[in-house]
Order: structure tokens, then sequence, then C-alpha cells
């Protein structure tokens, strides 16, 4: 059964191709920033998205021959995990979607290759606006605003079954606390195969990473917000994507900053030690959502790679529980996998509605 699955990013579109589980293909399509400049709206990028996965199939000799396309899921609203089948409210909610980011697209890229297809099918797999939260998750201090989640769940959930699958476990059966270490650092608490605590890691909640400034005081943030400095767009944009590493050290690249803080860079040395810091702090956290009862803790996402990072961040959790790192991300096989299931009749297309 042959698979096409697509995953938009900020900077990249990858695409990978597979017949059954074997990779036929696996590609990251880089965008510069000259490219995007041009599209006011991330959706704006459809078209421009779309013919250069066509283009690269053609390149490759891949026929249009799939059984299913798979997409990442776009940010619409909150979903128990799992598969879902491509509808036109799936559509229509992902154009109109509050929270904007490039993996709305996969959801629209992946329909239309597949409506041109005979016999193929169009998913979504495992969204970041999965929401598992337990009820005392979801309140905060005022009855005006709810905490929402949105983060790496597809990648979190792929690398929390391996971790249970290399043990001869479920993941169903652990307890785990999952740190995703990307352009935003998403950590949740998995209880029994459900993440029962996440933080809205775009909006601006838990540590700073490379682009994001996660969590703020709140009343500073407020004078921020009529200072004059920032419109409302202007400042959202800074929030989710302007910050972090980029407004201390003038770069999201961890390599660079690490090469400055190996040439003797004591500021870089400061403000990545700082985001270690706050980074444990949350994983620890996460500790007393599952009550001290953790069976792991997974660290995971291209930061999971860095050399300078990783060493200091379980010398801070180690206390917690054992610390497995998978570093990089597994997205692609699992957004395949989890098509792949649902053909073979193993797991059932969740409707969405």
């Amino acid at each position: 059964m042959r698979i096409l699955a697509i995953n938009p990013g900020s900077t990249s579109t990858k695409i990978a191709v597979y017949e059954d589980e074997k990779t036929l293909l696996n590609k990251d399509i880089a965008h510069s920033a000259t490219e995007l400049s041009r599209f006011h709206e991330v959706t704006d990028q459809y078209h421009f998205r779309r013919q250069l996965i066509i283009d690269e199939l053609r390149r490759e000799g891949i026929k249009l021959d799939f059984r299913a396309v798979i997409g990442r899921g776009g940010l619409t609203k909150p979903l128990e995990g799992g598969v879902y089948e491509i509808n036109e409210l799936m559509l229509e909610d992902t154009r109109n979607a509050i929270h904007k980011h490039a993996c709305d697209l996969g959801c629209l890229l992946a329909h239309d290759i597949a409506k041109d297809i005979e016999g193929c099918r169009s998913f979504i797999a495992d969204p970041g606006v999965v929401d598992e939260l337990c009820d005392e998750a979801r309140l905060t201090g005022t009855p005006l605003i709810r905490r929402i989640c949105i983060w790496h769940a597809l990648n979190q959930k792929a690398v929390a079954r391996r971790f249970a699958r290399e043990r001869g476990v479920r993941y169903e059966d652990l307890n785990l606390i999952v740190c995703h270490l990307g352009g935003g650092i998403s950590i949740a608490a998995h209880a029994h195969g459900r993440a029962i605590d996440a933080n809205n890691a775009l909006d601006g909640e838990g540590p700073f990473s490379p682009s994001r400034t996660g969590s703020l005081p709140v009343c500073d943030l407020i004078r921020l917000c009529y200072s004059g400095r920032f419109t409302e767009e202007g400042l959202l944009k800074y929030l989710s994507g302007e910050s972090g590493l980029i407004a201390h050290l003038g770069t999201s690249d961890v390599r660079k900053v690490e090469q400055r803080i190996a040439n003797g860079d004591d500021e870089a040395r400061r403000v990545l030690d700082a985001l270690i810091f706050h980074t444990a702090k949350a994983i620890a956290a996460e500790g007393a959502v599952l009550c001290g009862k953790i069976d792991g803790m997974i660290l995971t996402g291209g930061m999971a790679r860095s050399k300078y990072i990783i060493p200091r961040l379980k010398e801070r959790i180690a206390f917690l529980a054992p610390v497995a790192v998978y570093p990089g991300e597994d997205e692609m096989g699992a957004l395949a996998s989890n098509a792949l299931a649902v053909l073979k009749g193993e797991r059932e297309a969740k409707e969405y509605k």
C-alpha cells in the first residue's frame, strides 16, 4: 500500500513516500525567507507548496498512485488523539483557524492531492491541537481564560510508543514525561496513553525556546501591550516567532549559539543556560502532575542532538526518572504508520465534527 506523507513546516515542506513500512522517498524541500516573503498569510502558500510537491515526485519518478495521502494536522479546534479522515468541515475550519501555522497546509494539501487519485483516501493524525487534558489542567485563575494546549502531539506520541515498544510494554501502561525541543518547546505528562497536561508551545506557555517567549510575567506583558511599541498583530508575531534566542542573540540556530560559547561568548552561554534551566523546571513540574510515578522521561526534537544542552538538561532532571533521548523527530514515519494502520483495518479513522 503506497502512502504519501506531507509535513509542512515554517521554512520547509517535508514529503515521504512509503510502500507499507518501506521508505521509498524522504525529502525536505527548503523554502527561503525571500520565497515566503511574498505571501501575506500562511494559507496563501498553498499553491506554491503544492506545485513543489508535485514537481519533486515527478523528478523522483514517483507516479501519483497512492492508497492514502496523510498530512500533518492543522490548528483547528481541540481534538482527541488519533487518525481523522479529512472532510469538508475540517477543510473549512482549517482555512478559518484563529491560530495560523504552516502545519495548517498539511490537511489542505493531502486532501487536494488525494481527491484526484482514484480510490485514494486523505487523513491527518495527532494534530498539534490534540487535547486530552484532565479537568484540573484546563482552569486558570480567571474564568475568562481557559488553558489550551498546542504542542508536538504527533512526534511526542510517536516517540512515546517507540519507547514503550523497545521495552516490551504498551504506551497505554506507562506514565511518561516527554519534552520536544524544537523551534518551540512542548512538554507533556502522558498518563496511560493520554497527555493529561501539555503546554501551549505556540502562544506563550512553558520555557522560552529558539524563537518563542514562553511564559512571561503577566503584568509586565500587559504593560508591553500598551507601550505603543507593537500593534496587536506585531506583538503576536514577536511572541511566537521573533523572541527567545532570536531576541537575545540574533539567531535561532543552536549550533551557532554553541559555537559562540566555544569561542568564549559569555552572553551566549548565559542565555542558553537559562533556556536549559527553565526547560528543566517545566519538566520537573510535570512530575507533580503524575504524582511522582514516572516510568521514564523522553527528550526529542532537533535540539536533542545538542551535546551542550542534553547533558546539562539531564543533570537537572535525572533524579526524577531514567531519561531516554530520541534526537530529531519521527513525524514522517508516524504519519505513514497511522495511515497504514487504518488501511489495514487495525485502527479506525475518526470523523471530524
